[in-house]
């Protein structure tokens, strides 16, 4: 490809990129397709490209490259497809991480699981959070290091060859046929890698999980600056400003907010705080309790992404395994986990709770009293000796408001964690930035969650920090807003569609502090069999979806937001948030999410609309 043309193209497409690109964590869902995540965006904006277009409005039809910004964007694709380009190599080889140890955990990772050797080359420094001992003692990585101080020093291994290095300008790629996986670093906007060869493709899938459940893109504000620096269109010196000042506001900000006097840790997003709990749990299990096995129990229908991190970890540990845990629906999550408990305990094993409290999608709430006996309660082994007490992992998204973490509070006697993710209410979509605190009996676990937090290199930007000082103190207020209006509208469906059922909380749960915004809709539906009457509920969902999106399109979306501060969205979440669940376990129901700020008339008027069609 022609390099002049190609950076001729970006400086014009510097000066039009749509908005929506930069700051929103999600973008033009409603032409957006999954199987085809990156491909679709691709092919259109390559069209563009060999019509040397770059207006705003084409800019702006473009289909969405991924469903969430965490998992990818149009400006990293348009940045790595810019250096594939300049590469001589296909678009699907260059992957942007947020993070510079990532990419390398990416590889080891497949790699321990082909069991296949690895060499971690470099001819200057690795990221200054890559630590090589706690990688092999907690992560069951194997490689070898081998600093040098040229590629022409190489010699044949057998194996991966993993090159690092430090660049400013990490756009060129010495593409050494001995060399598999070429990774240069910025010191403030991330890391780009290279999958070298032919041989190496099948790695692509498995490093872009990677980036989906254990880090993020190289973030827009980040791939902006990488394409200016790369076209010459802006300064080469990165403007970073000091955010201590933000940050210690945001830390404030979240031990008001949960009533916690722990350390407060900020990550690039909800699943990079979690997967540092994970690791740092693991971490602590492994010094105090050496040689035994490790349970995380973990609802088979919660979050997809949850879901899909614990068992990866899982996969890579032999001590480590994932107990399904059954919440809501038919079951109880008390009684479910009462005796998960009881088994964990009977086999000396290490107890590890992560759970959605609301529900998702069922919004559905335990009775607080009887889950904090339970994880209070002492057990014993089956030789008699005191079992392991549990840690209770709590994903509070969905009520970030409530303090259950408080001495007070309904998780307060036993050792307990919460995280937040930060694109729904705290950021209010701005941002992916999420973050997580203990309660006094869980404090001492911080240090190791922390630890591994920057050995991932997964904290929040200094402009994700930026954005959560700006966005964190109206989050209280925003929360009561969004729960009135979605109280009104689950109220006028009541009163529409009587037939359908309603998943949402109870006026006694709301006037408890738990508040969401949030609801599942599980509309009527008609047939001969099971399979009819399921297949005709589908139908009716999409239906709904349809034209609330079709008829609203400036405030209704097809996507799995929560917390916006604007608009309602709508998803069916066996297809989004639980995609990666077990099919048995999915759950088709329509679900809702209300923001503060909504033309809450107009969608009583199209779903009424909806009723009168059906």
């Amino acid at each position: 490809m022609n390099s002049d043309k190609l950076l001729n193209y970006l400086k014009d497409l510097l000066k039009n990129v749509p908005s929506d690109w930069i700051n929103l964590t999600t973008h033009r869902l409603d032409i957006y397709n999954e199987e085809l995540a990156k491909t679709e965006f691709l092919e259109a904006f390559e069209m563009l490209y060999k019509d040397s277009n770059s207006d705003a409005a084409a800019l702006n039809q473009l289909p969405t490259a991924y469903d969430y910004i965490r998992l990818g964007h149009p400006l990293s694709t348009v940045l790595e497809w810019a250096i594939a380009n300049l590469n001589d190599t296909h678009p699907d080889n260059v992957i942007s991480f947020s993070s510079r140890s990532i990419p390398i955990l990416a590889v080891l990772r497949k790699n321990l699981l082909d069991n296949r050797n690895t060499r971690i080359v470099y001819t200057d420094q690795l990221p200054p959070a890559f630590n090589a001992n706690e990688i092999k003692r907690v992560y069951g990585y194997h490689f070898e290091l081998q600093e040098v101080a040229s590629i022409a020093q190489l010699e044949a291994y057998n194996g991966s060859t993993i090159f690092v290095t430090k660049a400013e300008e990490f756009d060129q790629f010495d593409l050494q046929a001995d060399i598999d996986f070429f990774i240069t670093n910025h010191k403030n906007w991330g890391s780009i890698l290279l999958i070298n060869g032919e041989e190496n493709s099948s790695y692509i899938s498995e490093i872009q999980h990677v980036r989906r459940r254990e880090t993020i893109a190289m973030t827009p504000a980040n791939c902006l600056k990488a394409l200016r620096q790369l076209t010459g269109s802006g300064s080469l010196a990165d403007s970073s400003k000091d955010v201590s000042k933000d940050k210690a506001m945001v830390v404030d900000t979240i031990q008001s907010i949960t009533g916690t006097q722990s350390k407060a840790l900020i990550g690039s997003s909800g699943l990079s705080i979690q997967y540092a709990i994970m690791m740092g749990l693991i971490d602590d299990a492994i010094k105090s309790h050496p040689g035994k096995s490790i349970k995380f129990i973990v609802p088979t229908n919660c979050y997809g992404g949850t879901n899909d991190q614990a068992r990866r970890v899982a996969a890579c540990l032999e001590a480590v395994n994932v107990v399904d845990l059954h919440v809501d629906g038919e079951y109880d999550m008390v009684q479910s986990l009462e005796q998960i408990l009881n088994q964990v305990a009977n086999e000396d094993a290490i107890p590890f709770i992560i759970a959605e409290i609301p529900t998702n999608p069922r919004v559905e709430v335990p009775e607080m009293e009887e889950l904090k006996a339970v994880l209070s309660k002492k057990r014993t082994t089956t030789a008699g000796k005191v079992a392991i007490d549990p840690v209770f992992i709590l994903d509070q998204t969905f009520c970030p408001n409530i303090q259950f973490l408080t001495e007070k509070g309904y998780l307060s006697t036993s050792r307990a964690i919460s995280y937040v993710s930060g694109s729904k209410f705290p950021s209010g979509g701005k941002c992916t930035a999420g973050y997580c605190v203990a309660n006094k009996e869980a404090e001492g676990l911080m240090d190791a969650i922390e630890k591994h937090l920057k050995l991932c290199d997964n904290e929040a930007t200094d402009l994700q920090v930026t954005i959560l000082a700006e966005q964190m103190p109206s989050m209280i207020q925003r929360i009561a807003e969004a729960y009135a209006n979605t109280r009104e509208f689950v109220t006028f469906i009541k009163k529409t569609l009587p037939t359908a059922k309603i998943n949402f909380v109870s006026e006694e749960l709301a006037a408890e502090g738990f508040t969401p915004s949030v609801f599942s809709l599980d509309l009527p539906t008609k047939g001969d069999s099971e399979n009819e009457r399921e297949a005709y509920k589908r139908g009716l969902n999409n239906k709904l979806i349809e034209m609330m999106i079709t008829e609203i399109p400036e405030d209704s979306k097809y996507c799995v937001s929560y917390g916006q501060l604007k608009g309602c969205y709508w998803t069916i979440p066996a297809t989004s948030t639980q995609g990666t669940t077990k099919e048995s376990d999915k759950d088709y129901i329509a679900r809702v999410s209300v923001s503060p700020d909504l033309n809450l008339d107009r969608h009583k008027e199209v779903f009424t609309e909806f009723v009168n069609h059906i």
